[in-house]
């Protein structure tokens, strides 16, 4: 039996710039093909929308894909959207982001929906993501997991009736009509 060689940010960054989406998950490789523009008008207003109270509040930043996030040597990731607090601002580097950042936002894609809900999950609550969003791009929907010293607890679901406070965002108020058009 061959021993399979896990890949690492040297790897990554060797990958060719072909417009792909390459993310390495505990050193696997993951390549994924564009989002669907359904997709990136929620990551755009759901990021606008971060980024205004954000920058209101002075609670941080907001950054979007392709943006690299490096958890790990093996571990290299792109969430749609990231939100770093101002504690963590000093972990950006030429890089990226190296290690977690506060909140992690994935928006669901059919080719991705699967890594996003398990892979994903468990990849960042070991690398102390202490918030994580799915988003679903089809209807007014957002699981909120809060990493606790188990792992992430059940998420908070936030549905069409109740985008407000969405943590870590205390008086955050979001209207589905803008996000989801």
């Amino acid at each position: 039996m061959t021993a399979v060689k896990l890949l690492t940010y040297a790897d990554y960054v060797a990958l060719p710039d072909d417009g792909k989406r390459y993310e390495i998950l505990d050193g696997v490789l993951h390549v994924t093909p564009s989002p669907s523009r359904r997709h990136q008008r929620v990551v755009l207003t759901l990021a606008t929308a971060l980024e205004m109270h954000v920058r209101a509040h002075n609670l941080g930043e907001i950054d979007i894909a392709p943006f690299d996030v490096i958890l790990s040597e093996s571990n290299i990731v792109e969430p749609d959207i990231i939100f770093v607090s101002t504690d963590k601002l000093d972990t950006f580097s030429n890089r990226g982001f190296e290690g977690g950042p506060t909140l992690a936002i994935e928006v669901l894609s059919p080719s991705t929906a699967r890594t996003d809900r398990t892979t994903k999950l468990a990849i960042y609550g070991r690398h102390g993501v202490a918030w994580y969003w799915i988003v679903d791009p089809e209807r007014p929907l957002i699981d909120v997991y809060r990493l606790d010293a188990t792992g992430y607890a059940p998420p908070q679901t936030f549905t069409r009736d109740r985008f407000v406070d969405l943590p870590p965002f205390p008086g955050l108020v979001l209207d589905p009509r803008v996000i989801w058009p």
